[in-house]
């Protein structure tokens, strides 16, 4: 498998220029100020991950440029830290891009013969309950736990609807919600003796988030923790290591 891809990338390096001049950070067209944040900051990610991957820079300025890219809103500070960078990304990395991040209903098909569901609930007593995969969430889920262990992780999941309400009735337990970077999570919680976190952003400017999951209700003598699957850039950087080891390079 890594032959082939090593094999795939070799082939598409040398027509970088020609085929994908269109994805550099292009200046002389509309001003840079006035074009969509979020579109800078993908060109500028695709492009510190091909040059990183080909070992046209190091690790630490990889990871400190991509710090960069994946924070700030600013126009001209994101275009600086590719300015110095001639590999740009070519069809075969658009490919690979393709295969490691998908769109968050890549599972509509897993299941076609099941038919969506607004409601649901689970009930869990002196047990431990997992539900991960490509499971399918409705619109409104209702958690009754007691005394048990309760985790939701929404990273493969399939969403029909935009937005999801967690109802929690929570004693003596522990719910754990894992969710991926494109879902903002709102938590109002009643904590009776408990501990909640959440450690996952609302939404705002510049943030791509696609799907809305509110959590509500109350934790007696109890947990409640909401936090990310893995952060972009923790993805990101995977993917880039995955194309170096595939063309041979070590990390530097």
């Amino acid at each position: 498998m890594l032959i082939a891809i090593q094999s795939v990338l070799c082939a598409g390096s040398g027509d970088n220029q020609q085929e994908d001049s269109e994805m550099a950070i292009d200046t002389t067209g509309v001003k840079l100020q006035d074009r969509p944040v979020a579109q800078i900051r993908e060109e500028v990610i695709d492009q510190l991950i091909m040059n990183y991957s080909h070992g046209v820079i190091s690790e630490q300025a990889f990871e400190r440029r991509l710090d960069i890219a994946t924070n700030s809103d600013d126009h001209l500070l994101l275009a600086e830290q590719v300015a110095d960078l001639t590999l740009l990304p070519d069809a075969k990395y658009r490919a690979m891009w393709a295969q490691n991040f998908n769109s968050p209903g890549r599972h509509n098909q897993a299941h076609p013969q099941s038919a969506p569901t607004d409601c649901d609930r689970l009930v869990s007593v002196l047990s431990s309950d997992e539900r991960s995969g490509p499971w399918r969430v409705p619109q409104h889920l209702t958690i009754i736990n007691a005394l048990s262990s309760v985790e939701l992780d929404f990273s493969e999941a399939q969403f029909d609807h935009t937005q999801l309400t967690i109802k929690v009735q929570n004693w003596l337990g522990s719910v754990t919600i894992k969710v991926p970077e494109h879902v903002a999570v709102i938590s109002d919680v009643n904590n009776i003796a408990s501990s909640s976190s959440n450690n996952v952003s609302s939404g705002g400017p510049g943030q791509a988030k696609t799907h809305f999951i509110r959590v509500e209700g109350i934790s007696v003598l109890g947990s409640v923790s909401i936090s990310v699957k893995r952060t972009l850039q923790e993805r990101f950087t995977e993917f880039a290591n995955s194309i170096r080891s595939a063309l041979g390079l070590t990390k530097s």
